[in-house]
C-alpha cells in the first residue's frame, strides 16, 4: 500500500524516532506535519525534507495542551487537505525509584505519554472518521510488556499506550476503516536518556550502549506497518536489538 500523497502528523518530530520517521515517510512521498515544542529543530527538519523534494510543515505543538494540539492539526489539514496518518510518538522516560518521590516526573510522564496521545487522537480522529479511513501508529515499548526497576511509572504509561492501542483497533478498524498499529521497541538510540535526573540510573542506561547495539530509530518499522496491504492491520510490532536479552 503506497503512502505517496498521504498526509502524516508526526509528534515528537524534533529528534529521535520522530525525526527519523518523518524523513522516511517524506522520502516515501507523504506530506508531513512536524509536531513538537522545539520549533527551531522542526524548521531545520522541514528545510531538509524540502531540499530532498518533499513537503512538510512545522507545527509548534505541546501535546499536553489540547488547544495547541487542535490548532496544529487544523493547520496541517488546511495546508494539505487532510490527515491520513497519525504517528503518536511524543514521550518522556525519566527513571527513578518510587521512594525518591519525584512526583513531578510521574505526573509529567502521565501527561505526555498518555494524555498527550489522547489529545492528538481526539484532534485527528474526527477527520479520519469523516474521510472513512486512516492509520494511527502509537509508540509503546518493551516497557509496555514488562516492568523494570526504576521504571514503574514509565512502564505503567506504556502499558496504557498498548491497551489504548488495542481498544482503538477494536473500535475503529472495522467500523471506520482506521487501522491501528502499536510499535513496541526495545533499546533505541534517542534523547530519552536525557530526561533521567537520577545519576545512578543515567549511568546504568549509558553503560548499556557498551553492551549492545541499540536500534536505529525504527523508522523502517513504522513505514513497514503503513505500507501493509489495505486488508491487513499490523496490530503490534515488537522490535528488539538482537543482543538485548530482556
Amino acid at each position: 500500500m503506497s503512502i505517496d500523497g498521504k498526509v502524516a502528523l508526526v509528534t515528537g518530530a524534533s529528534s529521535g524516532i520522530g525525526a527519523a520517521t518523518a524523513l522516511k515517510l517524506a522520502k516515501a512521498g507523504a506530506k508531513i506535519g512536524l509536531a513538537a515544542r522545539r520549533l527551531d529543530r522542526l524548521s531545520a527538519l522541514q528545510q531538509q525534507i524540502a531540499a530532498n523534494g518533499g513537503q512538510a510543515v512545522a507545527l509548534e505543538m505541546d501535546v499536553v495542551d489540547q488547544a495547541s494540539v487542535t490548532a496544529g492539526a487544523e493547520k496541517l489539514a488546511e495546508a494539505f487537505g487532510s490527515i491520513d496518518i497519525l504517528f503518536n510518538n511524543a514521550g518522556l522516560m525519566p527513571i527513578s525509584d518510587l521512594e525518591a518521590l519525584k512526583t513531578d516526573e510521574w505526573h509529567r510522564m502521565v501527561d505526555v505519554n498518555i494524555k498527550g496521545l489522547l489529545n492528538t487522537t481526539a484532534a485527528v480522529l474526527p477527520m479520519m472518521i469523516r474521510q472513512k479511513g486512516g492509520h494511527i501508529v502509537n509508540t509503546s515499548s518493551i516497557a509496555g510488556r514488562k516492568v523494570f526497576p526504576g521504571l514503574a511509572v514509565y512502564c505503567a504509561t506504556k502499558h496504557a499506550v498498548t491497551a489504548i492501542s488495542e481498544g482503538m483497533r477494536l473500535e475503529l478498524s472495522k467500523k471506520h476503516n482506521i487501522r491501528v498499529t502499536c510499535i513496541q521497541p526495545g533499546a533505541v538510540e534517542s534523547e530519552l536518556f536525557e530526561h533521567i535526573s537520577d545519576g545512578n540510573y543515567r549511568g546504568q542506561m549509558e553503560a548499556l550502549k557498551e553492551q549492545m547495539e541499540f536500534l536505529k530509530a525504527g523508522a523502517e518499522t513504522v513505514l513497514f506497518a503503513l505500507q501493509a496491504p489495505a486488508r491487513m492491520d499490523i496490530a503490534e510490532l515488537f522490535v528488539m536489538p538482537t543482543q538485548q536479552p530482556w
